[in-house]
């Protein structure tokens, strides 16, 4: 009788992770609470595979060998706790599907900085004639890569969600941007077990593996101390000088790593500000462990365009700039965001908060931000973190209403911001449409 495999969200990872799954001959079903969209129904009907959507049964669930979980189903969920009182095996699609891969993989990870560093180490990777798929966070499903086409290479943006439900799947390069608190509703709010998800991506490497992590995050230096990480480590830094590793000095970005460097200035750098700095030392030294010649590899750092959605211009209406950072969901990205601008601004700030610490943001706010527009059916936190702080705070319902708040409270000089510090899900569908909604609102001015 053969292995019956459940999954468990019939999106991008799911439908890949199905398919999959079909192709291996298991005997597979799919369920999803919510609506299945039409092209992925396709897909599944494609490759017969059985589904249910808008309920999850759970008597056509509860009889698997294996689930595979979409990392947005959180564990207090009613059918998960069912299925971890019945100890089914709970996994990721990650996870499923790197045991039908001998290809490389480099995985990234982090609370900010992730997808940029991903992107980029996608780019460099393809710019040099590798055969690489981009998955994880972004690109299409790993699933449906592995089952449809033949990589050698894979570069997987990894959230802590997909690092829980994953066990034996190793990483032959693994990044650790930083970690700042993020998602603590999902880990009970304590700070260690997000930590300790975060370093998962180390699991399972050995002495033959490669660990690049951010030297001047304090989070990953005290956690250092108490994880057993069998790979070999390489920092990034650009508070110090490092002999081994990525660092800046005289407005130079250096790679060394034994007898392979690499240098260019950081003003041929496509990616611009502090935090884009560590962006592309992490990418780099990835792309340097690979051996990609210095010519190729500094032409793809100086010519690359970064994802949608994460400090992208929109337009310039009368001498005032609008820019799109709606992919800054917590905290910590936002202050990237406000470090990074010069002029004043106009802060758009909101949304569904995951337990936010603001006072980061104070001083920043303080030396940067003329007014904030609040864009949330909630808005009383930001109320209460910068009430005494800036002298203009207004709340909006709608991306259209924000862009027009902030047009007329901007003046000649000043920057628009859109950099929410919070999840979309209370007025969005998700961050994309929360940015798209915000870039058509600004050309309809």
């Amino acid at each position: 009788m053969s292995k019956r495999i459940v999954v468990l969200g019939g999106a991008e990872s799911g439908t890949g992770a199905a398919v999959l799954a079909k192709l291996q001959g298991f005997d597979v079903f799919l369920s999803d609470m919510g609506n299945i969209e039409t092209a992925f129904i396709n897909t599944l009907n494609e490759y017969g595979i059985a589904f249910e959507q808008g309920q999850h049964t759970a008597g056509l669930i509860c009889n698997a060998t294996e689930i595979i979980k979409s990392p947005g189903i959180p564990n207090k969920a009613p059918i998960i706790q069912q299925i971890i009182a019945l100890q089914i095996p709970i996994i990721s699609e990650i996870e499923f599907a790197s045991r039908y891969t001998n290809a490389k993989m480099i995985a990234i990870t982090g609370t900010n900085g992730k997808t940029t560093t991903t992107l980029l180490t996608y780019h460099l990777l393809k710019s040099a004639g590798l055969n690489v798929g981009l998955a994880g966070n972004v690109g299409n499903s790993f699933a449906m890569q592995v089952a449809t086409k033949k990589f050698d290479y894979y570069v997987l943006e990894l959230s802590s969600f997909m690092l829980d439900d994953m066990f034996h799947f190793k990483a032959d390069i693994a990044i650790l941007t930083n970690i700042t608190p993020d998602h603590l509703d999902r880990y009970d709010y304590q700070m260690q077990k997000y930590v300790n998800s975060k370093f998962r991506i180390t699991q399972n490497q050995t002495a033959s593996d490669y660990f690049i992590y951010c030297k001047d995050d304090e989070v990953i230096q005290a956690a250092l101390a108490s994880q057993q990480i069998d790979s070999t480590m390489i920092p990034f830094s650009i508070a110090e000088d490092l002999a081994y590793g990525a660092s800046i000095s005289n407005q130079h970005l250096n790679i060394k790593l034994k007898q392979n460097t690499f240098t260019m200035t950081i003003q041929e750098l496509a990616l611009q500000g502090k935090h884009n700095l560590y962006n592309s030392m992490a990418s780099g030294v990835a792309a340097k462990l690979l051996d990609i010649r210095n010519e190729t590899l500094k032409q793809s750092m100086s010519d690359f365009k970064n994802a949608p959605h994460r400090l992208e211009h929109v337009a310039r209406i009368q001498g005032i700039e609008f820019i799109n950072d709606s992919k800054a969901t917590n905290v910590n990205a936002t202050w990237f965001a406000l470090e990074s601008i010069n002029t004043p601004i106009i802060w758009i700030a909101g949304g569904v908060d995951k337990g936010n610490d603001y006072s980061m943001l104070t001083q920043l706010v303080k030396d940067r931000v003329r007014a904030i527009v609040c864009l949330g059916t909630d808005n009383s936190k930001i109320h209460e973190a910068f009430g005494n702080v800036v002298d203009i705070i207004v709340n909006t319902a709608s991306a259209t209403e924000a862009a027009e708040v902030s047009y007329h409270l901007g003046k000649k000089g000043d920057t628009v911001l859109l950099s929410p510090a919070c999840a979309s899900f209370d007025l969005f569908k998700n961050y994309e449409d929360r940015g798209q909604q915000f870039m058509d609102a600004v050309k309809e001015l």
